[in-house]
């Protein structure tokens, strides 16, 4: 496996971006998975890298980036117009760079992964989404469902949570997803928070955490194919 330094141009602008590719990566084959940080980090977040390293190992083309705020050093997200042309930007450089795999998933941890679904909605074609915390409400304002646009995805999705997160209360996921006709799927990681952080009762560290939430997905994005 190989790493590059990129820059995507997002309007009069440009973002950061980290390719991961592996050794036998050939071009026009195979499957490609773009992961976007949630709202509190970059791509530089120890979740983001193991994911990133993770997917590359199993022989996937993988690509992180930073949204504009990150790149800025601001700690507020832009606003959704923002996040969702850089998310289509983004794809679009996966797609025409000479790289540029037969297959496309889009992922992101908690606010990454929503913006991700934003654009699907919207009609941007992928292979599928994968949410790594998907953030259904806000904390301890479960009847604030940010889930109204899923039903207009088309692609499979992943939904990947754990049963103490403040941010997705499972039993309402479920109840969004039934209005939802594309596939769609969702591993609980018992114990885990937003961050997949278990308590130490549980005898599960992160580093088994994250086996699992690869090992998971990249299982989940073969079936898919």
């Amino acid at each position: 496996m190989r790493t590059e330094q990129r820059r995507i141009a997002v309007g009069d602008g440009s973002i950061g971006a980290v390719w991961a590719i592996p050794s036998r990566w050939r071009a026009g084959e195979g499957s490609a998975v773009i992961i976007a940080h949630g709202a509190g980090n970059d791509m530089q977040a120890p979740f983001i890298s193991a994911l990133h390293a993770g997917f590359a190992a199993h022989g996937l083309l993988s690509i992180k980036f930073n949204f504009p705020y990150k790149e800025r050093g601001g700690k507020a997200p832009d606003r959704a117009p923002v996040l969702e042309a850089v998310w289509r930007a983004v794809i679009a450089a996966v797609r025409q760079d000479p790289l540029a795999p037969a297959r496309v998933f889009l992922a992101g941890k908690s606010m990454g992964g929503r913006m991700a679904s934003h654009v699907a909605a919207q009609g941007e074609h992928c292979d599928g989404l994968v949410f790594f915390g998907y953030p259904l409400h806000p904390a301890r304002q479960p009847e604030k469902l940010r889930a109204a646009h899923l039903p207009a995805v088309r692609c499979p999705m992943l939904f990947i949570q754990g049963t103490r997160d403040p941010l997705c209360d499972l039993a309402r996921l479920r109840d969004a997803l039934v209005p939802v006709h594309a596939a769609h799927t969702v591993h609980v990681i018992d114990g885990a928070d937003h961050s997949f952080k278990l308590l130490r009762r549980s005898g599960r560290g992160m580093e088994d955490v994250m086996q699992e939430i690869v090992a998971t997905t990249v299982a989940w994005m073969n079936a898919s194919a």
